[in-house]
């Protein structure tokens, strides 16, 4: 009895934690197929369903463009994806594999960069853009975030490659690999899952970024994040929910596809570090 009461209550909660974590988006899905005259609707389930929501949204008419946007934080988010990963690879495995002198003040550093207030950023960020004449660049917004996403990939990574087996590479080195060969060939496969992972959750971060790309951004490079929230309806005195709702389930869709169809990878990735064999 007191068995199925333990396992009652972890179904409740798991519950609870999934209804909490997906009301905001299947709200959002909800008002994003109703029509816009039907926008402050209460009914929790879809009403006066149409299309015509996202039609608007891709609809370059009223100022809006939405489907450059969304090029633009591919962009963004990819490059800055891709550095941080090759920087955070070589960072992480050097601090997990290395011993030298002020290794542990350089992971501090690593991480203390991570807690650094962004809004603190702003002003300098757009004084020194401003006189190299970054400003409407991508480089202004891919740099800064590059910055932010690199700490939490180092972290990551590093926790991974420290629970690696060393035995394999020096199995390697015995057989004639050199350092570069036995890290590409035997430790690097080892680590796909926390690579994975570490990509994933900093191409969200890349993208999900506002507050600098609403300064540094360009007329040609504005990202998705801050085209939607300038979103421009018929009335100009009257914010058109309906299209930024489905511009955030056009945004959302494709990253929750991908969470959950590599879910498992996910899931080793975040945990194979952080229990020692």
């Amino acid at each position: 009895m007191r068995r199925r009461f333990g396992s009652l209550r972890i179904y409740m909660g798991v519950a609870i934690i999934v209804v909490w974590g997906l009301a905001p988006f299947y709200w959002m899905a909800v008002t994003a197929f109703r029509d816009s005259s039907h926008t402050y609707d209460t009914t929790p389930w879809p009403t006066h369903v149409t299309l015509d929501n996202f039609r608007n949204a891709f609809d370059t008419s009223k100022g809006n463009n939405f489907g450059r946007a969304l090029v633009n934080s591919l962009i963004i988010g990819g490059t800055t994806t891709a550095i941080a990963l090759v920087v955070g690879v070589f960072a992480a495995y050097a601090l997990a594999r290395f011993d030298f002198r002020g290794k542990y003040v350089v992971a501090g550093v690593i991480l203390s960069a991570s807690m650094f207030p962004v809004v603190a950023l702003v002003t300098p960020l757009f004084q020194l853009f401003t006189d190299i004449k970054w400003i409407g660049h991508y480089q202004a917004m891919i740099i800064p975030n590059i910055s932010f996403v690199l700490p939490m990939t180092v972290y990551i990574l590093a926790s991974f490659f420290a629970e690696l087996p060393w035995e394999l590479e020096e199995a390697a080195r015995i057989d004639g690999a050199n350092r570069w060969q036995a890290f590409r060939l035997i430790m690097l496969p080892l680590a796909a899952p926390a690579v994975f992972t570490t990509a994933i959750l900093a191409f969200i971060a890349a993208v999900n970024e506002f507050l600098l790309a609403s300064l540094l951004k360009g007329e040609g490079t504005e990202p998705v994040t801050v085209a939607i929230a300038r979103f421009q309806g018929n009335d100009r005195f009257a914010t058109p929910y309906a299209a930024i709702m489905s511009a955030g389930v056009i945004v959302c869709i494709p990253l929750v596809i991908m969470v959950l169809a590599f879910q498992r990878r996910i899931i080793s990735g975040l945990t194979a570090g952080g229990v020692k064999s």
